[in-house]
C-alpha cells in the first residue's frame, strides 16, 4: 500500500473510532493540512457524524419516497429506458427546465419536448428558431439554447455517447453545472466515486478532533464496488440539509454550500444514489417546504435538529401553563463563538418561524426598473384578418432570439410626449418613411417581473394602410395572423402586450351603452302590437275596446 493510502486509511479508521464527521469535497487535487491558527472546524451538531444515524435516515427517506413519490414522466424514462445515452437524455432535459421552473410547469413543456425530439441526435437537428418556438412561456430563454448547443456537441464531437460522470458531464457540456452533472449522472447511470475527503480525528485519547486532510484519486464504479456515491445539492435539498442541522449562516454563500454538498455526499446511498437524491429533493418539494412545511408528515423530522428545537420549546410552553415550569429548555445554538454554519449573532433564532427559521439567505437586490416603449403595428391581411409585424431580438443577451412587437428601451423619467417621439424616431429608421408621432395611440402599460428586471412596457399601436418596406440592415422581420404570433418564439411578456391591444380593440368595437338602436328597441316595448311582440302585462288585462 503506498504512503498516501496509508494515512488515508489510518485517517478513516481513526474517523470510525471517534464518531467524527467527514465532509468529501469535489475534484481530484491533493489537499494540505490546514495551517495553524485555522479556525475551528463547524461543531459535530451541524454534521451527520453518527453512522447509526445516517443509515436510519437513509432507510426511512426511501421507505417515504416509494410509496409517496410523484408519477413524472421524467421518472419513468429514467427507470424504463434501456438506452444509456438516451436514459441521460431524458433525466438532462428535465433537469435544464427544473431550474427556477416548478414541476407542475415542466411536464407539458416537457412531454412536447421529448414527443418532438425524443433523442440527442433529433434535437441536435433541430434549429434555434423551433427551440425558442417550444420553449416560449418557460421563461430563462438561454436554457434551451445552451441544451441544444450542449446536444450538438455530443452528437458532433462525442459521438452521441453522454459523458457518464459528473466531472465529465460539467467539464464536456455548455449549461451543465455541479448540480445537473450530479443528478444526470445519479439518476441516469448511478455514479459512484471515492471521494477525496477532510475528517475531524483526536491526536491523541480525550483530546479535541483536529482537523487532518486525507486524499485519493477519484474512481467511478457501479452500486456494488463499495464506493462512494455521489449526492446533489439544489434548492430543496439546501432547505432540508439545512433544518436537519439548524444551518443557519447564508444559504447562499459559498463556504455553507461547500459544507452543504459535502453533507449531501455522505448522506447518499450507494446502493440507491438516484432514488436517495430524488427522494431528497421530492422531500423539498413536497414537504419541507419554504412556509408552512408539513412536519408532521415528514419521514426524517426525529432526525431534524430545526423540529426538535421546536418540540422542546413547545413542551416548555405547554408544562409552564400548567404550572409546572420545567428548567429552561437547551435550544441554545451550537455555542462556539463565531461558528461559520450558525445565524448570525444580530438574527437570532425567532420562535414564532419554527423550522422555517433555516435557511437563512441574504437579502436579495431589488430588480432594477427598466421602462421600454413598444408599438404593435397593425394592417388587414389578405383575407381581412389583422396582422403584426414582429422583429426578432438580437442572439445574445435578455429573451435572446425570440420575437417581439418593435421596441425601444426608454430612460426613467422621459415625459408621455417624449416617449412618444422617441418611439416614432426608432419606427422611422425601420420603415424608412415619416412617422408623426400623434399617428402613436396609447394603450396603455403592461407590467412584467423578470427574475432581476421590473420592466414596465409603454404600449402603443399604429395602424397601417398596405405592405411596409424595412431595412434589410436591421433585425429579421415578418408579419404573422394572431395565431402565428402566439405559435411563434414571443415571450409572455409580448402575449400580455398582445392582450391589451385586443382588449382595446374590443372595448371600442362594443356598442356604445344607451345608444340610439338600444333606445329605439326600449320605446318599442310597451305598446307596440308588432307580430311577435310580447305585450306587457297592463296591456294585456285591459279590456278589448270597441272596434
Amino acid at each position: 500500500m503506498s504512503p498516501a493510502r496509508a494515512r488515508a486509511a489510518a485517517a478513516a479508521g481513526a474517523l470510525r473510532r471517534s464518531g467524527g464527521s467527514a465532509a468529501p469535497p469535489q475534484g481530484r487535487s491533493r489537499k494540505r493540512a490546514a495551517p495553524r491558527g485555522a479556525p475551528a472546524p463547524p461543531p459535530a451538531r451541524h454534521f451527520f457524524s453518527d453512522p447509526a444515524e445516517v443509515e436510519a435516515l437513509r432507510g426511512n427517506l426511501l421507505a417515504w419516497y416509494d410509496r409517496c413519490k410523484r408519477d413524472l414522466p421524467w421518472r419513468a424514462l429514467a427507470v424504463m429506458e434501456p438506452d444509456a445515452d438516451r436514459r441521460g437524455y431524458a433525466v438532462w432535459v428535465s433537469e435544464i427546465m427544473l431550474q427556477q421552473t416548478q414541476v407542475a410547469t415542466v411536464i407539458d413543456y416537457y412531454n412536447r419536448w421529448m414527443q418532438k425530439w425524443p433523442t440527442l441526435q433529433a434535437l441536435a437537428q433541430a434549429s434555434l428558431e423551433e427551440v425558442n418556438e417550444l420553449w416560449a412561456g418557460l421563461g430563462y430563454y438561454s436554457r434551451g439554447k445552451r441544451l441544444q448547443e450542449a446536444a450538438r456537441k455530443v452528437v458532433s464531437e462525442l459521438a452521441g455517447r453522454m459523458p457518464r460522470t459528473a466531472e465529465d458531464l460539467q467539464k464536456l457540456l455548455p449549461g451543465v453545472g455541479r448540480y445537473t452533472a450530479g443528478a444526470i449522472a445519479s439518476i441516469s447511470y448511478g455514479q459512484l466515486g471515492l471521494w477525496v475527503g477532510f475528517v475531524c480525528v483526536p491526536l491523541h485519547p480525550g483530546s479535541t478532533p483536529a482537523p487532518f486532510f486525507v486524499w485519493s484519486i477519484s474512481q467511478y464504479g457501479n452500486p456494488s464496488s463499495g464506493s462512494q456515491a455521489t449526492g446533489v445539492v439544489d434548492g430543496n435539498v439546501i432547505r432540508v440539509l439545512c433544518r436537519l442541522r439548524c444551518i443557519g449562516a447564508d444559504s447562499s454563500s459559498p463556504a455553507v454550500i461547500d459544507q452543504l454538498w459535502d453533507m449531501a455526499n455522505v448522506l447518499v446511498d450507494k446502493s440507491r444514489p438516484g432514488d436517495f437524491n430524488q427522494a431528497l429533493m421530492e422531500l423539498g418539494a413536497t414537504v419541507c417546504v419554504p412556509k408552512a412545511p408539513l412536519c408532521g408528515e415528514c419521514p426524517v423530522k426525529q432526525h431534524c435538529q430545526a423540529w426538535r428545537r421546536v418540540e422542546k420549546e413547545l413542551a416548555f410552553t405547554s408544562q409552564k401553563l400548567f404550572g409546572n415550569p420545567p428548567k429552561v429548555p437547551d435550544v441554545e445554538d451550537c455555542g462556539v463563538g463565531d461558528c461559520p454554519l450558525c445565524p448570525p449573532a444580530t438574527e437570532p433564532w425567532d420562535s414564532s418561524l419554527g423550522v422555517t427559521n433555516f435557511p437563512r439567505k441574504a437579502a436579495k437586490k431589488p430588480p432594477r426598473a427598466m421602462r421600454t416603449a413598444t408599438c404593435v403595428l397593425e394592417r388587414r391581411g389578405c383575407h381581412g384578418a389583422p396582422e403584426y409585424l414582429i422583429v426578432q431580438r438580437p442572439s445574445s443577451g435578455l429573451l435572446a432570439g425570440l420575437w417581439e412587437f418593435p421596441s425601444l428601451p426608454l430612460a426613467q423619467d422621459l415625459q408621455k410626449e417624449r416617449e412618444r417621439e422617441e418611439l416614432a424616431d426608432h419606427l422611422q429608421a425601420w420603415m424608412g418613411r415619416p412617422v408623426a408621432a400623434k399617428g402613436l395611440r396609447f394603450i396603455g402599460e403592461v407590467i412584467h417581473i423578470f427574475s432581476h428586471i421590473h420592466q414596465t412596457y409603454v404600449v402603443y399601436s399604429l395602424p397601417l394602410d398596405g405592405d411596409v418596406t424595412l431595412d434589410p440592415a436591421l433585425s429579421p422581420s415578418r408579419w404573422v395572423t394572431e395565431n402565428e404570433f402566439h405559435a411563434s418564439a414571443v415571450s409572455t411578456a409580448m402575449k400580455k402586450v398582445l392582450k391589451v391591444h385586443e382588449k382595446q380593440r374590443r372595448q371600442e368595437s362594443s356598442p356604445v351603452k344607451g345608444s340610439k338602436r338600444k333606445r329605439g328597441a326600449k320605446a318599442q316595448g310597451a305598446g307596440s302590437t308588432c307580430p311577435g311582440t310580447q305585450l306587457s302585462l297592463h296591456a294585456f288585462l285591459r279590456a278589448p275596446t270597441a272596434p
